[in-house]
């Protein structure tokens, strides 16, 4: 069933990054089991590798490349690596995040900086690059991994600050990117996922009383699974979606709405 909704998705690139573990990993598999040709990046190259295996193992085609994405010539030669393996960049999922619980009056110049730069640095690195593929095919789709803690009509969420503000910029990138890339046939759109079973949230596993109360806020009572966002991700990969661009989708559960 699968497979039939989202046929337009087989043969096609995808690069996600922050892929060797969580819902990053998740995404990646669900990609190639609808066909695509995945790349899997992170920091550790021998993790993608496990996961390409398994994409393989399923009869998939996958690409295991290490790459920092706050550092510019690391996504430009990802990038390069993917073009010459696939010929093309068709679907970039932004994905590649931190995390680091830190008090507001704690949090060091060095901890905000690292934050940024990966969770909004990161994400306009690989957009960008991306998109000057894209752009010589008149086609693609630039998916930004943001949060329910940006903000604005999201939340707040204490400890997290730097974190936070990152995911806020990504709204606000994925809108403006989203406007002058239209033209060129590239959708741009957000995804901002409440709390998910990822190791990102084990220090809040650890601390039940933030558990109970978060758990409390859900309207459907408990966290989300990765393959629910992943399922989110297909259909704004797919020409499913072929209508939308610049829009931030929630899947929190229920979470804004109580």
């Amino acid at each position: 069933m699968v497979n039939n909704i989202y046929k337009d998705l087989k043969g096609k690139v995808a690069i996600v990054t922050g892929a060797r573990r969580g819902m990053g990993k998740t995404h990646a598999l669900k990609l190639a089991q609808v066909g695509c040709k995945v790349v899997v990046s992170d920091i550790s190259e021998e993790d993608c590798q496990k996961v390409v295996d398994e994409i393989e193992k399923s009869g998939g085609e996958g690409l295991a490349l290490k790459c920092d994405v706050s550092k510019k010539k690391e996504v430009e030669e990802m990038v390069k690596k993917t073009v010459e393996k696939f010929g093309k960049v068709d679907i970039l999922v932004n994905n590649a995040g931190i995390a680091q619980f830190k008090p507001f009056l704690e949090m060091t110049e060095e901890e905000w900086d690292k934050t940024l730069d990966i969770n909004l640095k990161g994400y306009f690195l690989c957009a960008q690059t991306c998109a000057r593929e894209m752009a010589k095919q008149k086609s693609g789709v630039i998916i930004n991994i943001a949060s329910v803690a940006m903000g604005q009509v999201g939340v707040g969420f204490p400890n997290l600050v730097h974190y936070c503000a990152s995911k806020g910029g990504i709204v606000g990138m994925t809108e403006a990117s989203a406007l002058e890339l239209a033209p060129l046939g590239i959708r741009v759109n957000a995804i901002s996922p409440g709390v998910i079973e990822t190791p990102m949230i084990d220090p809040i596993k650890k601390d039940p009383e933030q558990e109970k109360a978060i758990l409390a806020r859900i309207l459907l009572g408990r966290v989300g699974k990765p393959e629910e966002v992943s399922n989110l991700v297909l259909f704004l990969a797919s020409a499913a979606s072929s209508y939308m661009t610049g829009s931030d989708v929630v899947i929190d559960g229920g979470w804004l709405a109580g």
